[in-house]
């Protein structure tokens, strides 16, 4: 608000409401992922980067459940289980973390803590106890109208921990439980986001960056941004690998050490788009070094500069990529557009020196080799690329099961073929290559 329109909001309201101002969370709340969302839900599901506000959200949710409109008033709920992966993790972070329980009450609502019992006891009479997920048997025999679990993905006997929990869930109209944490990929996690009555949101660690230190999100983006630690600890993105996928993630960050020095070779690799229709075309920079017999060299993806483009639009780009990075050629398949795909590159500029493939086999054969050149170390990321690796992870011994055409994987599948894969084949044919 300007400044003369904020004074006079608050010059308007009483010293109650001053007083007040503070503990009204549907107020400050971020929207979309804060807020309980509506409907009749059982379990309301909270996958938050690393200071998204999923521990506020959490405390606020609790507040609402167990307050009335007067403290010693009843709420909704009254018997309440705090789950954290160990008493240690509950007490700390969900009790008296700084956006734990404790700090967001008001002080005539605030609890009195029990250290003995490990529990909270509201003046209205309303208990909430701490559990550990590590000891399930000790959610045997409590009973429960309400329940806050916290980073279940870093829990170690999460099933176990659940079945308890949803056997105590049993007392009033409607038992919920709220479920906070970074995604981290596991099957107790992906079953609980797929299951009937659970409700998601999601947040990344952006959406709450007024309440950051300064300059956090740009040192942790600097060096992070779109790895899998990122996507995972800061977008709040599930990020796993898929049954029989050629690429894993594991195998595609061990790939992050660009090189020293220049490469011996750069070839651009285009996987092209020959429709009107503003397919993507992949578009690829790849280099080699030469070091000893060709069983031994190394390659690094250098730029992924695919786009979504009619035919002349990506010959226009692949030829300024080509000029840009220096490039020796360019590998262009022509199983789709034949020659017109050569035709139309040397037509626009002479000086391009294009080396046609075409394929013969399906994608997940072709890409196989490439995929071992990656697990022997071979090949290396000079940035993290994004949308390339996603399809690299989606490739599988069966074909491609990601979203489109995996037309950036395509390219670059045609990029390491072309500098590693065919000069190690004894028997490699010029001409039109066939893979």
């Amino acid at each position: 608000m300007p400044k003369g329109e904020l004074e006079a909001f608050l010059d308007g309201l009483s010293p109650n409401a001053l007083l007040s101002l503070p503990w009204l969370f549907e107020h400050w709340a971020l929207e979309g992922h804060q807020l309980p969302p509506e409907g009749d839900w059982t379990t309301w599901v909270i996958l938050g980067g690393r200071g998204a506000g999923k521990t506020r959200a959490g405390s606020e949710w609790i507040r609402a459940m167990v307050e009335g409109g007067k403290p010693g008033d009843p709420g909704r709920m009254s018997r309440v289980a705090l789950i954290g992966d160990t008493i240690d993790d509950a007490r700390e972070v969900m009790v008296f973390g700084p956006s734990g329980i404790l700090a967001c009450l008001p002080p005539d609502r605030r609890p009195e803590w029990q250290a003995s019992r490990k529990r909270l006891v509201w003046p209205n009479g309303a208990v909430a106890q701490v559990f550990s997920a590590s000891n399930p048997e000790s959610l045997r025999g409590p009973q429960f109208d309400c329940a806050w679990c916290d980073e279940v993905g870093k829990w170690k006997k999460p099933d176990d921990a659940w079945d308890m929990l949803q056997l105590g869930l049993r007392l009033g109209e409607r038992p919920q439980a709220l479920v906070t944490t970074t995604p981290r990929t596991t099957p107790f996690l992906q079953s609980l986001v797929a299951a009937r009555g659970t409700v998601l949101t999601r947040a990344s660690t952006s959406a709450n960056r007024m309440h950051l230190a300064k300059g956090f999100l740009e040192t942790v983006l600097g060096r992070y941004a779109g790895s899998r630690l990122a996507r995972q600890e800061l977008d709040g993105e599930f990020v796993h690998d898929i049954d029989g996928a050629l690429w894993t993630w594991a195998t595609i960050e061990a790939a992050r050490a660009p090189f020293e020095g220049e490469p011996d070779q750069v070839v651009v690799a285009v996987d092209p788009s020959v429709t009107k229709g503003g397919d993507t075309c992949g578009i690829v920079v790849v280099g080699v070094r030469r070091q000893g017999t060709p069983h031994h060299w190394t390659a690094e993806v250098i730029a992924d500069h695919s786009l979504p483009a009619s035919p002349q639009d990506w010959v226009d780009r692949a030829i300024a990529v080509y000029h840009e990075y220096g490039a020796d050629r360019m590998v262009a398949e022509v199983n789709q557009g034949g020659e017109m795909v050569t035709t139309m590159v040397r037509g626009t500029d002479p000086s391009v020196r294009v080396a046609p493939v075409r394929a013969t086999r399906g994608k997940a054969v072709r890409a196989e080799p490439v995929a071992l050149l990656y697990e022997q170390g071979r090949v290396r990321h000079r940035h993290v690329f994004r949308e390339l690796e996603d399809q690299m992870t989606a490739m599988t011994v069966k074909g491609f099961l990601g979203k489109g055409s995996p037309d950036r994987v395509d390219a670059l599948v045609w990029a390491l073929t072309e500098l590693i894969i065919e000069p190690a084949r004894a028997n490699a044919a010029p001409g039109i290559r066939a893979l």
